[in-house]
């Protein structure tokens, strides 16, 4: 987004304004406007990377907790999952998502995961869904470094994210509908519309996970780049050395 733009894209009060307001109609419309594709691609972000009993599993940008019903199967009782979410209402229902309905210990923190003290060296897996395109290059390097000193030597990360296919003929009309049609979405379901056009702006500034891969890879973790469903969401994968 240009630097010039007024509105504060960036700035973790507006997300987290933003996302406050879309917590009500979030997951239903998520899933409709997606054919059901976010759902598989959560799934495949989880499965992307090894996952053990008895992993400590951090869920940065959790939304609603979507990510960790599939994570909580692979590491079993003893493991545990800490998910932090920067909107008091997206962590809510992350609550009400989880509570009772896994296998293992979940800990949902409200917090910017910028901002937020990880322990060093606490967690075995990090994982994120759908919250990079809401961070600045800045940000997102940041992110990054942050993610190495969390992981314990040894340790996966697997991170997915919307993205800009790089097919003319299914850009024009991926972005179109983007732009154009989950907002109705968003409006049918009751939601404002204005933000879930706001989804589209994220996602045609964030482009793909190239800049994130990058970052990941200048702090200091061996990574490397996926592709789901023709780069309708790509993602990063790794581990630390």
């Amino acid at each position: 987004m240009p630097t010039s733009n007024p509105v504060p894209y960036y700035d973790p009060a507006f997300v987290r304004q933003l996302f406050e307001e879309m917590a009500t109609t979030y997951g239903v419309v998520n899933l409709i406007s997606s054919f059901g594709f976010a759902r598989r691609w959560r799934r495949q972000c989880v499965r992307a990377i090894p996952i053990r009993p008895g992993d400590r599993v951090l869920d940065l940008m959790t939304g609603m907790g979507e990510i960790i019903p599939d994570a909580s199967r692979l590491i079993g009782a003893e493991g545990s999952v800490t998910a932090v979410d920067i909107s008091a209402r997206m962590c809510q229902r992350a609550r009400k998502h989880t509570g009772g309905r896994v296998p293992c210990p979940v800990r949902v923190i409200e917090a910017d995961v910028l901002s937020v003290d990880f322990p060093p060296e606490s967690a075995d897996v990090v994982l994120s869904s759908f919250g990079l395109k809401t961070l600045s290059s800045d940000q997102i390097r940041t992110l990054a470094r942050r993610v190495h000193d969390v992981l314990a030597p040894g340790g996966r990360l697997s991170f997915v994210e919307i993205s800009v296919p790089p097919s003319h003929r299914l850009r024009g009309p991926y972005m179109f509908y983007l732009r154009r049609a989950i907002p109705v979405l968003g409006a049918l379901f009751l939601g404002n519309p204005e933000n879930y056009r706001l989804l589209g702006v994220y996602t045609e500034a964030f482009g793909d996970c190239s800049d994130a891969y990058r970052s990941f890879a200048e702090a200091g973790l061996v990574v490397e780049p996926v592709s789901y469903f023709f780069g309708c969401a790509t993602g990063v994968i790794g581990r630390k050395p």
